[in-house]
């Protein structure tokens, strides 16, 4: 199923944004986008969305940023640096016997111990926890999950329309379905009367034919079935488990009795009826797809 997810995430030291696409699909078909520093968790991630989303052909992206002046300050001493300087002017004032007091002023003086912002060290990206960007990570899947279940409610009231149209043309058969027996009768009836006058006609043989093709032309049990198959699909749609499966094979039924109807009425007037019916199976058959 389509869905869209994006969650966001900033603090004083990063800022985080995970973003999820999702396109209709079969299968699940994922493609991750991840800093560096995340590379290791992958499998993880693909597990989670797998239980999550199901199905469909998936984007994921997690964008980290780290500010480069967020909290930092625009200048830092290297106190390591400072010490060393100080000790070495130390010693050397004690050498000449110098005043000591404006040594101190003099090492912040020195190269390498006041550093710019440009100078400090970068903050490194791994002492962030993945449980601090774990839930940006659900949050994203939940608000992908929500937009798929309010494009679901659509889907329902879409389907159930095509449901309704079949069982529409359905009824239009069963109205149908006695005249095409009378003509069916009538043309029987034709039939015996040519054959009874042939010196070469056989009354038993007739009757085992006659019912023969009684059998064939009936499609009681068929209307009986794909109503019944169109009930069971209603029921199906409104299960609180995921039922899109279910619902393919309830729809490979409903065409199954729909082909049957059309093949063994031998008229044209159902036939259009089945024709029409075929186009919203397919119908529901496209939007199948889409529902997990």
């Amino acid at each position: 199923m389509t869905g869209y997810g994006i969650a966001h995430r900033e603090t004083d030291h990063y800022s985080t944004t995970v973003e999820i696409k999702s396109l209709n699909s079969k299968t699940l078909d994922l493609s991750l986008r991840l800093p560096r520093f995340l590379q290791d968790r992958e499998l993880e991630i693909r597990n989670l969305i797998t239980k999550s989303l199901v199905r469909g052909k998936v984007n994921f992206s997690l964008d980290f940023v780290r500010p480069r002046t967020a909290n930092r300050p625009a200048t830092g001493i290297n106190q390591e640096v400072l010490l060393a300087t100080y000790r070495e002017l130390e010693k050397a004032a004690d050498l000449v016997s110098a005043p000591k007091d404006q040594l101190f002023g003099l090492a912040l003086s020195m190269p390498g111990v006041v550093q710019t912002s440009a100078e400090l060290p970068a903050d490194n990206e791994d002492d962030v926890a993945w449980d601090e960007l774990l839930p940006v990570v659900q949050q994203a899947l939940e608000s992908v999950n929500q937009f798929r279940h309010d494009e679901g409610l659509t889907l329902t009231t879409e389907i159930l329309s095509y449901v309704e149209a079949i069982r529409t043309q359905l009824t239009e058969v069963e109205r149908h379905d006695p005249a095409r027996i009378e003509q069916v009768r009538q043309r029987l009836q034709q039939h015996l009367a040519d054959l009874t006058t042939n010196e070469h006609f056989n009354p038993i043989r007739f009757e085992q034919e006659l019912l023969y093709y009684i059998e064939k032309l009936d499609i009681a049990e068929e209307k009986v079935r794909l109503a019944s198959h169109l009930n069971y699909f209603i029921e199906a749609t409104h299960l609180p488990e995921s039922a899109g499966k279910k619902l393919a094979f309830i729809a490979q039924e409903i065409g199954r009795e729909i082909n049957t109807i059309g093949s063994k009425a031998n008229d044209s007037t159902i036939q259009h009826l089945v024709v029409g019916m075929k186009e919203e199976l397919e119908k529901i058959k496209e939007q199948i797809n889409n529902i997990l």
